[in-house]
């Protein structure tokens, strides 16, 4: 088995955008980490455009320096914007305006309402979804024939935190 290396670059734009200045520069940091080996970089193009802004995703998927994941919400505009954008991948992620980082993972019972939306971005890219580590939800992933899922790990951080680690862990 080959491992793989991803950075996420998002608060590179984090620090841009409070600065209210052009760098640090994405692309730059795209660079080093191709320098420092990395297989692919993440940016996550939130509805509010709190840190990566458009033409950052539109810079990265044209520069090609490393392949683009775009994790996105499951959105007509989002799914639209990949579309145009061409991201080597994406990610299906849930979101909520108040939270500082995703929180939960992505219910794919509300992707699987939309399975139009969903067929028309497959044509297009390899699709992940980020959910909870449940049985029923990685089932889901399967039956919607995503190329793969990344685990939202916050429960069983939180429960190795307090010394219950399997109960992080959900079984249905």
């Amino acid at each position: 088995m080959i491992i793989r290396l991803g950075v996420n670059i998002d608060h590179i734009a984090t620090l841009r955008e409070v600065r209210k200045a052009s760098y640090p520069d994405i692309l730059e940091a795209a660079q080093i980490c191709k320098k420092a080996s990395a297989d692919q970089i993440t940016v996550h193009l939130r509805e509010d455009r709190r840190h990566i802004q458009d033409r950052d995703v539109i810079l990265l998927t044209k520069k090609r320096i490393l392949p683009v994941n775009l994790e996105m919400a499951f959105i007509d505009e989002m799914v639209s914007f990949a579309i145009k954008t061409k991201p080597y991948s994406v990610t299906l992620v849930p979101e909520r305006r108040a939270e500082m980082t995703t929180e939960s993972g992505l219910d794919l019972n509300r992707v699987e309402k939309k399975l139009s939306l969903l067929k028309k971005l497959q044509a297009k890219t390899k699709i992940f979804g980020f959910i909870d580590a449940s049985p029923r939800q990685v089932e889901l992933a399967a039956a919607l024939q995503l190329d793969g899922v990344e685990f939202h790990t916050g429960p069983f951080a939180h429960a190795f935190q307090n010394g219950r680690a399997s109960s992080g862990l959900k079984t249905e």
